[in-house]
């Protein structure tokens, strides 16, 4: 029965071939650029000169320019300002109001940042293993026609000076799939590093904004005595 299932399994995989794997990992490779592609412009279109954004946010707050603070949020689109947005309409509520809004905004601009990352996560980690099963089948395919019994006569001999050769090439073709999930895989692992550390670039630039506006409601009193206090958002205008 043991034996049985083995030569099930062996003539299962020997009628599959290695050619499967290729096609998965041809389609893998396809994938991988697109999402790569469709990041690196999504990243781009995001971008903003942070540290300019965020001494124009400070310097609109010192003054008490609430909603103009809000409109010049608005017409940045980085997630960094996507968050700030979200505590200045809660400005009105209070500092801890407002930065529990900024934490729920950015979860949600993280979500946005790491769409499809997962799916290049994916097949960095098992792309060499997709290869590695390819080889295997192909080494399996190697084995069984060097055990397979010669017949006697001119032809056998025949067979017998090509068997090497077979051996060989169904050898190095089995090889083949490891390259190329190697191959899928490498581009897949440093877009995916790559990404994460923008991802977390963008973390810090938001704890930097989230932060200035946080400073200035936390505040017991305007730094300059002179300087009106910051005015509240009417309903109106924190929509």
């Amino acid at each position: 029965m043991h034996t049985s299932l083995i030569e099930l399994l062996k003539h299962a995989l020997l009628d599959l071939k290695a050619s499967w794997v290729m096609w998965i990992l041809l389609g893998l490779s396809v994938l991988n650029l697109i999402i790569i592609v469709e990041r690196i412009a999504f990243l781009r279109s995001v971008r903003d000169d942070i540290p300019r954004l965020a001494r124009e946010l400070d310097a609109l707050l010192r003054l008490g320019k609430v909603r103009e603070a809000l409109e010049r949020m608005k017409a940045s689109r980085s997630a960094e300002a996507a968050v700030v947005v979200a505590g200045l309409r809660h400005a009105d509520l209070g500092p801890v109001s407002a930065e529990r809004a900024m934490v729920g905004a950015t979860a949600l601009e993280r979500v946005r940042l790491e769409r499809g990352l997962a799916v290049l996560g994916t097949v960095g980690n098992n792309a060499p293993f997709l290869g590695l099963l390819g080889t295997v089948i192909g080494v399996i395919e190697a084995f069984d026609i060097l055990g397979r019994p010669l017949d006697t006569g001119a032809l056998a001999q025949a067979a017998s000076a090509l068997a090497p050769q077979t051996i060989m090439s169904s050898i190095a073709e089995a090889l083949v799939a490891t390259a190329v999930g190697l191959f899928v895989a490498i581009p897949a692992v440093a877009a995916y590093n790559y990404f994460q550390r923008r991802i977390q670039g963008v973390g810090a630039n938001t704890e930097a904004l989230t932060n200035v506006l946080l400073a200035h409601l936390a505040a017991e009193a305007p730094l300059d005595a002179s300087a009106p206090p910051l005015p509240q958002l009417s309903q109106e205008e924190a929509r």
